[in-house]
């Protein structure tokens, strides 16, 4: 394998078992969209097991390739080696990981082929013990990587401990682009189904127990009848306990399921604020569209949050911990002066600090440092 070129454009391959929506892929076809505007030439790899619903992350981005691969469940080597093919034959320069299935499975097909290895990683889940079991094999991969990237500091301190060579590690927290126009809270209120003579607290994600959206039921158990209306945006595992647990807390008239939401990023307006409960974090680009929105934010400080939005910029509470989040919700929706302030203090550091093409361009630098070692 020989050295890019400096300031040749570059043959990137991304590799992802990707959901259909969540910040990972986010994260993917944004950097795919920058490399690609950037004049590189970046692939995207989908992964999925035969039978499940497949499709290609990043299909219809100008200037991407799109590749889907379906394999029988654990036929790894298959995988990998149809991986390997795709990165053969399109000339790849770089393969890139994102997960815990193509990090333990697919990175293997860089070593193969004499490739450098470059990993994102994006954030861990925890949760039941299959989980973690998994992310215990991610960490082992992690090791054999030319690169890995982490997108928070506790990552950085995460991967260290778990025998990365720090020399490795790279910290590039996520980046925020503007892919769906907003449009008005009337607009953004109907396609949501929700009431506009009410206050509305927004949360958008996976039902996920990573994301804890109990804790922000439990919160709302706290405020009362008078309490705002919640909208979780978003599906996942949790759905149907945390429908149980809404009926259970007398608050089925409070909530709205709004469930999965293509273009979800153009309706924050709907919201008069936005919570982050999350039990644990990267950098969520939920968190960024709702600075992009200059919607007022709670939101947990866990993971790489206390790095985007300040105590000047959002109500910050611990996570696990209810009669915080209700408390901050409270003081957000009171006092709309302080509320609006914070929100327009958190959207210019949104533009200031986390920028797409600097953030590209970052990735570009560590491409070429690997591909030069």
């Amino acid at each position: 394998m020989s050295a890019a070129k400096p300031n040749a454009p570059l043959t990137v391959v991304h590799v992802t078992a990707p959901a259909p929506v969540g910040g990972l892929e986010s994260v993917v076809s944004a950097l795919a969209r920058g490399q690609a505007a950037g004049g590189h030439r970046p692939h995207v790899v989908s992964i999925f097991n035969t039978g499940e619903a497949a499709f290609a992350l990043g299909e219809g981005i100008p200037g991407v390739t799109t590749h889907v691969v379906q394999v029988p469940p654990r036929r790894y080597w298959r995988e990998r080696a149809e991986v390997a093919a795709i990165a053969r034959a399109c000339g790849a320069q770089v393969l890139h990981t994102h997960g815990y299935r193509p990090d333990v499975v697919d990175a293997g097909a860089a070593h193969a082929l004499g490739l450098p290895a470059v990993t994102t990683v994006h954030g861990f889940t925890h949760g039941g013990l299959k989980n973690r079991l998994f992310e215990k094999l991610q960490e082992r991969a992690f090791r054999r990587f030319d690169a890995v990237i982490a997108v928070s500091r506790p990552l950085v301190a995460r991967l260290a401990g778990a025998g990365v060579p720090p020399a490795r590690i790279h910290l590039i927290p996520n980046a925020w682009t503007s892919v769906h126009a907003p449009v008005d809270r009337a607009e953004a209120s109907r396609r949501l189904g929700l009431p506009t003579s009410t206050p509305v607290v927004g949360w958008v994600g996976r039902l996920s127990w990573e994301k804890a959206p109990d804790v922000l039921l439990d919160a709302m158990g706290r405020m009362g009848p008078d309490g705002p209306t919640v909208a979780f945006v978003g599906d996942g595992p949790y759905a149907s306990s945390l429908r149980e647990r809404a009926a259970t807390l007398g608050l089925e008239d409070k909530v709205r399921w709004c469930g999965r939401v293509d273009g979800a990023a153009a309706l924050y307006s709907a919201f008069d604020a936005f919570v982050l409960s999350s039990r644990t974090e990267g950098t969520p680009i939920a968190l960024f569209e709702a600075m992009a929105a200059g919607v007022p934010v709670v939101a947990t400080r866990v993971g790489g949050v206390p790095d985007v939005v300040s105590d000047g910029e959002a109500l910050l509470v611990e996570s696990e911990n209810p009669g915080a989040l209700a408390e901050a919700i409270r003081l957000t929706l009171a006092d709309r002066q302080a509320s609006s302030i914070r929100a327009a203090a958190a959207k210019s550091r949104l533009a200031r600090e986390f920028a797409a093409e600097p953030w590209v361009g970052r990735y570009e630098e560590l491409y070429r440092l690997v591909t030069r070692r």
